[in-house]
């Protein structure tokens, strides 16, 4: 790890000037001091085509329906409120369309009575005072960051606090084309007893956010830019880059938030960022969004992301620490982050949301179309125009319940990391096997002064198989010595023997050895007769 920091301190990397973003808003005032909130900007947030910006709850549809919607949430939520019951009539009352809140019911039935008057009698009514607060902390209009464009946005910390204490009392209208932000997804997810844990744990952990920005106020900012490619991306098979260019640390053990102070940090996302952590989810996306609720506040103005298409957030703190999984998920306490502040009143910390393919049959996968959508999404995530950008924490991304292999998904993101100049440390989480198998198979690459072209080619060539998926660093090193041996050779033949007992035949029909079906990267689904 300490290769990968180049004689940096984790808080020295270069971070991106952000007036220099295109089509950037900021919603606060420069410059930032972090000794207090930064000021709002001030404006008549009524201007703007209504299908490219955020319809918030005092000015939905258009100012009058506005008016009269925000006044109907402040008539409601201005009388005393003691039991969750009580909580979801309220709410009722300017929203009829939010579900039952059978989990938050549920909820307040197992906390202690300390617990549950100290919510009712101290910390709801700061939530809807901070809510009620938005027409003055958020009176720009928030852009939607639409598919197909690159767009960012920079709010304080103060102002994500009030959008996410209007998504606490559920007072957004409707998502539009956009996932989605009202809480009464979560408050409804007692459906399934394996989950009615983690659902009441994450409860307690959005709590506690709540209860840390109500006693005192952040002062940082937080950046949203959505990032997107259309014609271009690389060349992959084109690409001289040797893989040995690229500083590789793979550690079985350590997390990608707590052991990766400076780096991007990975968020193996849903398309729909957040994925279900407004519901029963709770794996590697959905916990980073709960210890750092800031990060839920992108539901609000980010639509569903494309296969070219990446959000980098920068600037999120972290509140709470947490042990489990899943259905283990547990709160710990609070937490504290000292991660330090850049010159936008952002913390250094950096995430970027990619969506891996969601497979149904694990074998589709190794198809080269489906790899190399893989490899462009990690490609619009990793690419930055900085000259020694930091390193990319990462790990099994889109493994687990989206069945991917992460022998594979482990090359394409070092192929990625390697075409974007950036070096990368690989968590396998604790899998000592994988650590091991990765890194023989990183040395091998290294070794043999492999390019990501060549890598590219045989992936490709490997779709063409029918070996299984355990075979396929076995396949890398033999075809590699091969075709170095015997370049000219038709590749169908090989034997058991050859193949050292693992394979029947490698590849089920003639792959030429030159250039002419690979001039585009399509073609290497190699339609050869």
């Amino acid at each position: 790890m300490e290769n990968l920091y180049s004689n940096h301190a984790p808080w020295e990397f270069e971070v991106f000037n952000n007036e220099d973003l295109p089509y950037h808003t900021f919603l606060y005032k420069l410059p930032v001091s972090c000794n207090y909130p930064p000021e709002p900007i001030q404006y008549n947030s009524s201007d703007g085509n209504e299908d490219d910006i955020v319809q918030l709850p005092y000015c939905v549809i258009n100012k009058e329906v506005g008016n009269k919607y925000w006044n109907s949430i402040v008539e409601s939520l201005s009388h005393p409120i003691q039991s969750s019951q009580e909580l979801e009539l309220a709410i009722k009352r300017y929203n009829k369309r939010v579900r039952e809140f059978t989990a938050l019911h549920y909820f307040f039935q197992v906390v202690d009575e300390g617990e549950r008057n100290n919510f009712f009698n101290n910390l709801l009514p700061k939530i809807i005072k901070l809510a009620l607060r938005l027409p003055e902390l958020v009176s720009t209009n928030i852009p939607i960051l639409k598919q197909n464009s690159c767009r960012s946005v920079s709010v304080s910390q103060l102002q994500v606090s009030s959008l996410l204490a209007n998504a606490f009392l559920c007072t957004y209208w409707g998502a539009g084309t956009c996932p989605g932000i009202n809480f009464d997804k979560l408050f409804n997810s007692h459906a399934r007893p394996k989950r009615e844990k983690c659902v009441l744990e994450k409860i307690r952990t959005l709590c506690h956010y709540f209860e840390r920005i109500t006693y005192k106020e952040p002062v940082g900012a937080i950046t949203f830019e959505r990032q997107y490619f259309s014609n271009d991306l690389p060349s992959w098979h084109n690409s001289t880059h040797c893989i040995k260019d690229t500083k590789i640390c793979v550690v079985s053990n350590g997390l990608i938030e707590n052991n990766s102070d400076g780096f991007l940090q990975v968020d193996f996302a849903n398309k729909n960022v957040g994925g279900g952590v407004l519901g029963y989810g709770c794996v590697q996306e959905e916990i980073r969004f709960i210890i750092s609720p800031e990060l839920i506040v992108s539901r609000l103005f980010t639509e569903q992301l494309g296969p070219t298409e990446a959000l980098i957030i920068t600037g999120v703190e972290c509140f709470s620490d947490y042990s489990g999984y899943g259905d283990t998920y547990t709160w710990k306490g609070n937490y504290q982050d000292t991660t330090p502040f850049d010159k936008y009143g952002r913390r250094r910390t950096s995430i970027v949301a990619i969506d891996a393919i969601r497979f149904t049959k694990s074998t589709e996968q190794y198809k080269a179309n489906n790899m190399l959508r893989e490899l462009n999404k990690a490609y619009a995530g990793f690419y930055c125009k900085l000259k020694q950008p930091p390193p990319i924490a990462t790990g099994n991304w889109g493994c687990g319940a989206y069945k991917g292999d992460p022998k594979l998904k482990s090359l394409l993101q070092i192929m990625a990391c390697g075409l974007c100049n950036r070096d990368i440390v690989y968590f396998t989480f604790n899998d000592d096997q994988l650590c091991k198998n990765l890194q023989e198979m990183i040395d091998f690459l290294v070794r043999n002064d492999i390019t990501i072209g060549q890598l590219w080619k045989y992936l490709c060539w490997f779709s063409e198989t029918k070996l299984k998926a355990d075979r396929l660093y076995t396949f890398l090193q033999y075809i590699h010595f091969n075709t170095e041996k015997h370049p000219e050779e038709e590749m169908h033949n090989f034997s058991d023997k050859q193949m050292q007992n693992t394979v029947p035949k490698v590849i089920r029909r003639n792959i030429l050895m030159n250039d002419d079906i690979v001039d585009e990267d399509l073609s290497l689904l190699f339609n050869v007769q």
